[in-house]
Formats: C-alpha cells, sequence, structure tokens
C-alpha cells in the first residue's frame, strides 16, 4: 500500500493518503503541554480535518502560541453563540463585540438578561465540551450562502456577503449551526474547555480563557474604567452614525459617499482632543506635565501635536519634549536576551539628566536642551534652550512616558496623563470583530515600508517584540491615564488596504510568516478600497500613509 512521508518537528511518520492532521497530531500530543487546536500543512495554517494526500511537512499550534490562541478564541466565540441559541429566545443572539483586558466584550440582543442567563448559557457551553462535538466545514456558493441566512435572518451576514468577491464560502458547523470564519477553528468541543462568562450590567457579559502568556488557567478579567467607557461610548457613537460594520462603510463607498464617513471619523477623533485639552484647561494651575504614552502605532505623534495646538488655543503654551532626544550614547545602549539592542528598555532614556532638566525647568530655569543624532548614535546640544512662563507646559510622548520610575521629579499632581490606542469596535458581522492589535500591525507596516524602508516581512518579523514591549511597558500603566484618546478611524483599513495589500503580496508563499500574509489579506478583503485623496492633511492616518503638513516638522 502506498504511504506517505510526514515530517512534524524533529519526528517522521509513514501514514496512509487522507489521514487527517488531527489523527496525526495525535501521534505528537505528548510533546504539548495543551491539546493541540490547529497546524500548518506545507506552510499553510489549516484546521486538523484537513486530510493529507502529498509528502507533507506539519507544525503543530496549542494554545501557548500565538496562532493557537487566537484559534482557540475564535472557536470560544463560535461555541458561546451555539450554546446562546439554546439557553436565549429564538430571535436573540450574542454579539461578538471586541477584546477588552483578558477577555472578549460580548453582548446580547433580543431579549434582556441577568446573571442567571449567563450561568446557563456557560452550563450549556459545558455541557457541549463535555459532548466533544465536531466542528464540520462545507464548502458553498456565495449565493447559497446568502439564501442561507437570509432565511435565518441572519442579515448581517447577507450584508457582509453581497461584497465579497469569492465564487464560494466555507461554512462551519457546530450541532446544527452555521457560521463563517476568517481562520481556521479546533476539531472539536472538547479542545476549548477552559473558559468563564463573567455578567455586567447593560445586556453584556466578558468572556475570558487561557491567553499566550498564562496559557495554564483562565485568566482574571481586570475592569479599567476609563478604557471600558472610551470603549462602549465609541460603540454607541458607531451605531448611530452606522459606521459600526464592514457593510455599512462598504455601502457608503459604493454609494460614493466615503467622504462623508472620512468626515464623521475625524470629526470623532478632533472632539476628544479637544476635550482633553479642556480637561488640562480646568486645572492649569496645577499641571506643568503632559505625558502621552500608548502602544506602537497608536498615533501619538500627530496626537501630541494636535493637543499641543488645542491648548494654544485655549491660551496655554505648550512646548514638545521628545524622550528620543534624551538616549544614551549607542554603545552604552542596553541589549535583550539574542544580543539586538533593546531600544525600548527604560534604560535606553537618560532619566538623570531628564530629571534634573525637568526640575530646572520648573523651578523657572532657563535649560540647554539636548538632541540625539541618530545617524551618530550620540547624544548633542545644538543651541536649543528653554524657559517656562507662567502659562507654558510640557508635552512628553513615549511608551515609558506613564512610568513613575522614569520621570520622579515631577509629583503625580503636576502630571497630566493621556492614554491613546485605537480602540475600535468596528465588525465585519455580528460574529466576527477586528482587533485592535490588527490595525497597528497594518499601519505599521505601511509606515515601516513609507518612512523606514522596511518590506511588510522585517515588520512581521519584528511584530513579537512590539507585543511584548505593549504588554510588559505600556498597559501596565494605563489605569493611571487621567483621560484616554481613541485613535481609531474606522474607514481606515479601506484606506490601508490600497497601501497593504502590494506589500503583503511581496512575500513569497514559502516564507514563514505567509499564513499571516493571507490572514491579514483576508480581514482587508472585507472592505473596499478607499482612496486617500479626501483625508485631510493634518490626519493621524497620514502619519502612516504619508502626505500629511506633520512630515517637515
Amino acid at each position: 500500500m502506498v504511504s506517505l512521508k510526514v515530517k512534524t518537528g524533529n519526528k517522521c511518520f509513514q501514514v496512509k493518503p487522507g489521514t487527517t492532521l488531527y489523527e496525526i497530531g495525535r501521534l505528537v500530543k505528548d510533546d504539548f503541554t495543551y491539546p493541540i487546536v490547529a497546524a500548518k500543512l506545507n506552510n499553510a495554517l489549516t484546521d486538523l480535518s484537513k486530510p493529507i494526500f502529498t509528502n507533507s511537512i506539519i507544525e503543530f499550534y496549542d494554545r501557548s502560541s500565538v496562532v493557537g490562541n487566537r484559534v482557540y478564541a475564535r472557536s470560544l466565540e463560535f461555541l458561546v453563540t451555539v450554546a446562546a441559541k439554546k439557553v436565549l429566545k429564538e430571535q436573540a443572539e450574542v454579539l461578538i463585540d471586541y477584546s477588552l483586558d483578558n477577555g472578549i466584550y460580548c453582548e446580547v440582543i433580543g431579549q434582556r438578561i441577568n446573571q442567571k442567563t449567563i450561568e446557563n448559557i456557560e452550563n450549556a457551553m459545558h455541557e457541549m465540551v463535555k459532548d466533544k462535538l465536531k466542528i464540520r466545514k462545507s464548502v458553498v456558493s456565495r449565493i447559497d450562502a446568502i439564501n442561507y441566512f437570509g432565511k435565518n435572518k441572519k442579515f448581517d451576514k447577507v450584508e457582509n456577503l453581497r461584497y465579497t468577491t469569492n465564487s464560494t464560502i466555507t461554512l462551519h458547523m457546530l450541532d446544527n449551526n452555521y457560521d463563517y470564519y476568517f481562520g481556521p477553528l479546533v476539531h472539536n468541543t472538547g479542545q476549548i474547555n477552559l473558559f468563564k462568562l463573567l455578567y455586567l450590567k447593560d445586556n453584556s457579559f466578558i468572556m475570558t480563557f487561557p491567553n499566550k502568556r498564562k496559557p495554564k488557567t483562565v485568566t482574571e478579567y481586570t475592569h479599567h474604567k476609563l478604557l471600558f467607557e472610551e470603549y462602549k461610548n465609541f460603540q454607541e457613537w458607531c451605531k448611530k452614525v452606522h459606521l459600526q460594520t464592514a457593510p455599512e462603510l462598504n455601502r457608503l463607498s459604493a454609494e460614493n459617499k466615503t467622504i462623508e464617513s472620512i468626515r464623521l471619523a475625524e470629526a470623532y477623533y478632533e472632539h476628544q482632543i479637544t476635550k482633553t485639552a479642556n480637561s488640562i484647561l480646568k486645572i492649569k494651575d496645577k499641571i506643568k506635565v503632559i505625558l502621552l504614552s500608548g502602544p506602537s502605532s497608536s498615533g501619538k505623534t500627530t496626537t501630541a501635536r494636535k493637543l499641543q495646538m488645542s491648548l494654544k488655543v485655549l491660551g496655554l503654551t505648550p512646548h514638545m519634549i521628545s524622550l528620543d532626544d534624551y538616549f544614551i550614547d549607542r554603545d552604552k545602549t542596553p541589549r535583550d536576551e539574542n544580543g539586538e539592542y533593546d531600544f525600548s528598555s527604560i534604560k535606553v532614556i537618560n532619566s538623570e539628566l531628564l530629571n534634573k532638566n525637568l526640575k530646572d525647568l520648573l523651578e523657572g530655569k532657563e535649560v540647554k536642551l539636548p538632541s540625539f543624532n541618530f545617524v551618530k548614535g550620540k547624544q548633542e546640544y545644538n543651541g536649543k534652550t528653554l524657559r517656562l512662563e507662567e502659562d507654558d507646559v510640557l508635552i512628553i510622548e513615549g511608551i515609558h512616558a506613564f512610568n513613575d520610575a522614569l520621570i520622579k521629579s515631577v509629583p503625580r499632581e503636576n502630571k497630566f496623563k493621556v492614554f491613546i490606542s485605537p480602540l475600535t469596535s468596528l465588525k465585519i458581522d455580528n460574529h466576527n470583530r477586528v482587533h485592535t492589535s490588527d490595525i497597528r500591525k497594518l499601519r505599521r507596516i505601511v509606515r515601516d515600508s513609507k518612512f523606514r524602508g522596511f518590506p511588510a516581512i522585517e515588520t512581521l518579523k519584528g511584530w513579537a517584540n512590539v507585543v511584548k514591549e505593549t504588554h510588559e511597558r505600556v498597559y501596565p500603566f494605563e489605569d493611571d491615564a487621567d483621560s484616554i484618546i481613541n485613535t481609531a478611524l474606522n474607514y481606515e483599513l479601506g484606506v490601508l488596504r490600497i497601501y497593504a495589500e502590494p506589500l503583503l503580496y511581496a512575500i513569497n508563499e514559502n516564507n514563514e510568516y505567509y499564513p499571516e500574509v493571507t490572514r491579514l489579506i483576508n480581514l482587508l478583503r472585507n472592505f473596499l478600497p478607499i482612496s486617500s485623496e479626501g483625508i485631510p492633511k493634518d490626519s493621524l492616518l497620514r502619519e502612516f500613509i504619508g502626505g500629511g503638513i506633520y512630515e517637515e516638522e
């Protein structure tokens, strides 16, 4: 009998043609701490039900990996929507909204719920886990999928499929419920046994589960008041102006009305800056230093400049100080565990000089300000000085800006901290959300290519370090914020598609990051292209795509 050669890790097997990845995974399951949930077959990410018919190289993933944890979360989203159908009334439904702390924020529409309702949904989920129900796939025509979802009154999916160019759609089936997802799901419900539902007010709940950093147990949800309120406010605003889903944006594009979505999104962003500036004005007698922090590619630079202008309008005189100018000389820069320069370490900043300068400025002294020569890798002085007058304030932005270990010379009551991040509530449909991290990743891919000469593959290679940096050096301090500015622009994926797609297509299908490339391309395909022509020159998005008024400053 003909047999196939299979290599996975450092092991090789002979298997029959038609053997599934799930069956092969069982041969190596003892090499993994947690259940295998997905696989990369000859460099293509797929679910475990896939049979093989050629000699293959296979890489398996459990929930402790980035890929595996994403599959775990996506499968839980399917599980909770199906379990909810067993508990809720016929037309009631769970909406998968957005990530929040260590969980996923979900809403129930069509029925009032309480703590008991959530307990019943969670119990139904556990019953389905215990039964190890298989998640099956079927490929149908796009028209048949539209007719099916229309018949079942899933009009969010009907609208989205109308803007899909694919002739066929892959549907997933669990307990006689059909849905579609943009990526693999687990083989069966027994593989997603750890989760918890936490009831919140306003007909909502948080679903928590193990994450990559803590894969052993369900992560605890921490309520971040300001962050939670901004997510909710933005979500409600998006609903009112009909900018919450991909079909709503696509309809505007199809009707040549994209300028409306651009103006609305830009106005919301500008409103937050004005609101923050007014908050600072109310306590201007106390505030001397304004600190801006947030994850990479949040738009800190543009936001800082816009806040500076807004404060000027209110009669204050803000001065920008860059933490980059306080970098220590290159030969003294600390290195990470791989021997590479760790430019995101707090130790890369000359905190002693920074604090001395700030102390002198707050005492009314004139200070010589340094600048950092990135070509030479050395700190220099070019004659720039500063003295603070009565209505003068300092604006400092950077990933370490909230860390009081960096700026010790300024008391907390004299600081105003602004947290910045694209807190999107944008969804493809009721069960498929857009991840905030994907928006930042696509922004960075475009910016790195446009302004730094880095191909997309280099951005993808370095993204793990960006995530690590954010979780270690930004998120632990977010609750100390006095204000949050949401930099999400719901129209931007249509714009980023034009810039990012060619960069992603340039990556060879044999590259180890190609599965991530295809995932991002498939995300962008849900949004019709939007020309950058109508985007204001001072838009935050110009920081990434170019053509902005701040580039030469």
